[in-house]
């Protein structure tokens, strides 16, 4: 039988839990608690604003929602790629 299991974990205890405001609670996944994305900076395809200059992803669910499994794994090429061009 295979599952899917590895695309989501939810950590409730957490003291920051949730760490982005969301009428969905239920299926806020915590399993990139910090976007691996982050990096590709206007390239990430998340909703963040420039505040001073710096990325403010505070109001961005993808790596959060439904379906941010598939969605941050298709980016992992590029995020590998820049992380070895330093």
């Amino acid at each position: 039988m295979s599952t899917e299991n590895y695309k989501f974990f939810q950590n409730n205890k957490c003291e920051y839990f949730p760490c982005h405001k969301t009428n969905d609670e239920e299926n806020f996944n915590c399993l990139f608690c910090y976007c691996p994305l982050y990096m590709l900076k206007d390239e990430c395809g998340g909703n963040y604003i420039k505040n001073h200059g710096i990325k403010d992803c505070s109001n961005c669910l993808v790596p959060h929602s439904s379906g941010s499994y598939e969605r941050i794994m298709a980016k992992m090429k590029e995020v590998i790629k820049r992380g070895s061009d330093f």
